[in-house]
């Protein structure tokens, strides 16, 4: 779409001003001390590693930062957010305090836009929103800030394609997650049909069925809640394009294309595999990288690891998930999940929603801690967490860092 006065898709132009803002903010030295130091501290019997890939992604950093752009460039308009702009709660927070509206979904996971008008500002966060939100976006006549990050945009485009050609999307993702919800709408949007599976184990049974069909009223007890409307298993199976919610585990991704460019040569025959199957890559090369980065890690793992980031947040649980694998894993939302003089820490159990506190989480003696974030969380809040982790074994980095020590 042509970018005119309504509609803002790379920017308002006000990044020199917005920078020095956001450098404030988010920044730490802390952060910049650990990457001068090889990502590796040791100090009080603790030695830290940070992964070499953490933290904010390309896609994420653009986006808070045009929500910056929109309330400097509009301070006396009403801007408001279309759900959360990334999973992290210190980041949403702050725009709140800067005065913008978060509009959040009902229920059944819908927008409810009756209360926008044409003189007001929304901004369209990094995930993106479902065709149908933007369309009626549009026909109210807002202005839009649109921050959808590129990756996610690329695969949006494999999904256009795929409905192009009578190819059904099947989509690796959470059908709950906005981003999902948004690349479904593609398909949809463009009369292509599209399933969604959560993991390797759904996308065998879907598997079992190309190969062998079955039961098509069981089949969709089984996904009726995650996929287009109208779905027929034995219709829209027939030809199958993989496609991937961008923060989800990249291995399992490739698994589960394996699964079904498997499945389709073995009903089809090899030589016809082309006309039933397609896969591109639509990994996002920065959930790669955090990932890739962790599983280098784990090669030589930690006694503790701690993956920081919103536990909303899919990339920081896959983050978790990874390392939960090979050493005892913390997920924490933020810094003040750790309390040095209580002697507890606050965090997600890996693998469910449960949070819990424990005390004693800190062994005695020499022990190395790993440390990542998932790529919504900022570098203050990495540097919070170093601080605190130190403290914990009453060591104050500050004048630790001002003696040079470690």
């Amino acid at each position: 779409m042509a970018e005119g006065k309504t509609y803002f898709r790379t920017g308002l132009g006000l990044k020199r001003t917005v920078l020095p803002v956001l450098e404030g903010e988010y920044h730490s030295p802390i952060v910049d001390w650990l990457r001068e130091r090889r990502y590796r501290v040791s100090a009080g019997g603790v030695t830290l590693r940070l992964a070499e890939e953490f933290g904010y992604c390309y896609g994420v950093d653009r986006a808070v930062q045009y929500a910056y752009e929109a309330r400097h460039k509009f301070p006396d308009r009403r801007l408001v957010l279309v759900g959360e702009i990334i999973h992290n709660p210190h980041v949403n927070n702050r725009l709140r305090e800067l005065g913008i509206e978060f509009l959040m979904p009902s229920d059944d996971g819908r927008f409810d836009f009756s209360q926008i008008t044409p003189e007001d500002v929304v901004i369209i966060p990094a995930f993106g929103v479902a065709m149908r939100e933007f369309d009626e976006l549009r026909r109210i006549g807002c202005l839009l800030v649109d921050t959808t990050c590129g990756s996610v945009l690329n695969v949006w485009k494999r999904v256009e394609s795929y409905a192009r050609y009578g190819y059904t999307a099947i989509i690796h993702g959470k059908y709950f997650h906005e981003e999902t919800k948004a690349t479904a709408s593609q398909a949809s949007g463009h009369s292509g049909a599209y399933l969604i599976v959560r993991d390797l184990e759904e996308a065998r049974t879907v598997s079992d069925y190309i190969i062998g069909g079955g039961d098509s009223d069981a089949f969709l007890r089984r996904f009726g809640y995650a996929c287009s409307d109208g779905f027929d298993p034995a219709r829209d199976l027939v030809k199958v394009g993989v496609a991937n919610q961008t923060t989800m585990l990249a291995s399992e991704t490739e698994r589960i294309a394996e699964e079904f460019r498997a499945a389709m040569s073995k009903r089809y025959g090899a030589e016809n595999l082309d006309a039933h199957f397609r896969h591109f890559d639509t990994l996002c090369s920065a959930t790669q990288d955090r990932q890739d980065a962790v599983i280098r890690m784990m090669e030589s793992p930690p006694d503790i690891m701690i993956v920081i980031g919103g536990y909303n947040s899919s990339n920081t649980n896959h983050l978790a998930q990874i390392c939960a694998r090979h050493t005892r894993t913390y997920h924490l939302e933020d810094a003040t999940c750790i309390d040095p003089r209580a002697g507890t820490i606050t965090h997600k159990i890996v693998g469910t929603d449960r949070v819990v506190t424990e005390g004693d989480w800190l062994p005695e003696g020499d022990v190395e801690i790993g440390l990542t974030a998932g790529a919504s969380t900022p570098n203050n809040k990495i540097g919070d967490t170093v601080q605190r982790v130190f403290a914990a074994r009453g060591v104050e980095l500050d004048a630790f860092l001002l003696e040079g020590a470690g």
